[in-house]
């Protein structure tokens, strides 16, 4: 009879549980006194929390001092937390509550879910929310919202503090101009800066214009308010600041629903408050300067607004340095036979060591968009109207095909998640098991989405270059030789020209084109 023995397998050493990485974020709003304090009693708390649990791993604590929650992109440790997690230093993130974390709905579901991607759950302490078991983002999406909606509150009320401030006058202006100082109640004189301010004003009413002003102060390593060096638009800003004669305009800017900063041009009430300080400078001269630049600015043809360089001339800000990328910049260059207008590269002309780039006149430039467009109106049936059909074959129909398809893909991913969700509920399937299928198909998602944005960019792109190409066409198709420059033509077909050398331009199309041109 065969005999058995059992050999009893050998005992191993019990091996510790990974312990997870945790890290914390916080976040205050304002840079007062409490909520710093605040922040360093969040900081001590989290980290002694974390250190204390025994299946944990303390993996840092990542905060923000004065930032708003409204939006992410402001938040740089938020981000900098985003990319640890990618670069897989953390396990788990902790935080105070959902408007520490995030008061934008969109913005706290998207990071919710990129975590969720990279199988990393947030707990929110105050809500007792730990993503990694959620069932669904319903809960999370209501209580973001309540979140959005007390930030919208909070600013509403802000706002009606400071105009009701700015209204009985009695607003303080924490950070002065340059030539003043903060002594925590007004705004008082600083005498070496007063001095470049007198200076600026004077020079600016003996005819100087600003840019020699700023290039003067560059030259004798006199530094701004901040540190930096002067500019004219820099230069411009203070002759125009009502600041410097004493009185003081409130609401310059204005915050819309999106809390973007805008330059207040009448959309919000202002308030002006006379004699509200010392002045620098006599109103006299300060309403002299003003009436000396606007001169300028009427001479010159150049209307108030962001984009009033831009519509100077047909060629402001469309033509680009082939060999360091900076635009170029408009001069009149003088001749013992006269003067005449030229495009200079504006990295060649404030140091010629970082860019080659010589001038090009505005008459060559001209000569070289009527050759290219006479060229084109000779031509158009053997360039034009097959670039115009082809565009009309490729444009959309295989485009809209794909995102039907991919519209559909994300409508089984959701019901992929409903049945999980389901599941789970009735019990047929554990949580881990949950979690990590749902991050998945979150991902997936995610993926999916962004997939489509690109196609429907693509095809957004693909009909207004169609649009274009067909306008250019029409136009060739009816048009006679062109005999002279005409700057609505150059606006309506070009997007820019990229400068090569002095003898060659690249004209880059509205409709695609890119065509090149001898000068």
């Amino acid at each position: 009879m065969k005999k058995i023995t059992r050999i009893e397998q050998a005992s191993k050493g019990k091996t510790e549980p990974k312990k997870l990485r945790v890290a914390a974020y916080c976040r205050v709003s304002t840079d007062s006194d409490e909520q710093l304090e605040s922040l360093e009693t969040q900081k001590t708390h989290y980290e002694s929390y974390i250190t204390s649990r025994d299946d944990w791993q303390f993996a840092g604590i990542y905060y923000d001092e004065g930032i708003s929650g409204t939006g992410k992109s402001r938040r740089p440790e938020l981000e900098r937390l985003m990319q640890d997690c990618k670069a897989g230093k953390i396990d788990m993130v902790i935080t105070k509550s959902i408007s520490r974390f995030s008061r934008n709905t969109t913005d706290c579901l998207e990071l919710v879910r990129k975590l969720l991607a990279q199988n990393i759950p947030i707990w929110f302490e105050k809500e007792n929310i730990n993503t990694g078991s959620m069932e669904s983002e319903l809960f999370l999406s209501i209580l973001s919202s309540m979140a959005a909606d007390e930030s919208l509150s909070i600013s509403l009320n802000s706002k009606w503090s400071i105009k009701k401030r700015f209204e009985n006058g009695t607003f303080k202006i924490s950070y002065p101009p340059y030539g003043y100082d903060w002594d925590g109640e007004t705004m008082t004189i600083n005498p070496e800066q007063a001095q470049i301010v007198r200076r600026i004003f004077s020079e600016t009413l003996a005819g100087k214009g600003t840019a020699a002003i700023a290039a003067e102060l560059n030259r004798e390593q006199i530094p701004t308010k901040r540190g930096g060096r002067w500019s004219p638009s820099g230069i411009r800003g203070m002759i125009a600041n009502e600041k410097y004669c004493g009185n003081c305009l409130y609401q310059k800017t204005w915050s819309d629903s999106a809390y973007k900063r805008h330059l207040n041009h009448g959309e919000q009430t202002q308030y002006l408050q006379q004699n509200h300080h010392e002045p620098i400078v006599s109103r006299e001269d300060w309403e002299a300067a003003q009436k000396l630049i606007s001169q300028r600015a009427d001479e010159k043809n150049i209307s108030k607004g962001d984009e009033k360089y831009q519509n100077r001339y047909a060629f402001s800000g469309r033509i680009i340095c082939g060999e360091c990328g900076a635009t170029f910049k408009r001069r009149i260059n003088y001749t013992t036979d006269g003067s005449y207008a030229a495009w200079s590269c504006k990295t060649h002309l404030a140091d010629k060591s970082k860019c080659s780039m010589l001038f090009i006149r505005d008459s060559d430039l001209k000569l070289a968009f009527m050759t290219m467009m006479n060229k084109l109106i000779f031509v158009h049936r053997l360039i034009l109207k097959p670039y115009a059909e082809s565009l009309k074959r490729n444009s959309t129909s295989q485009t809209l095909s794909r995102i039907q398809q991919l519209e559909t893909s994300l409508a089984e991913n959701a019901d992929k998640r409903k049945t999980l969700t389901k599941l789970m509920a009735q019990g047929f399937i554990d949580q881990v098991i949950y979690s990590q299928q749902t991050a998945e198909l979150l991902s997936q998602a995610d993926g999916i989405r962004k997939q489509i944005d690109a196609l429907q960019n693509t095809t957004s792109s693909e009909a207004t270059a169609l649009m274009h190409a067909e306008d250019l066409l029409h136009f060739t198709e009816k048009s006679s030789m062109l005999e002279y420059f005409d700057d609505r033509l150059f606006t309506r077909f070009v997007e820019r020209i990229v400068i090569r050398s002095r003898h060659e331009a690249v004209f880059q199309l509205k409709c695609g084109l890119t065509l090149t041109e001898r000068m």
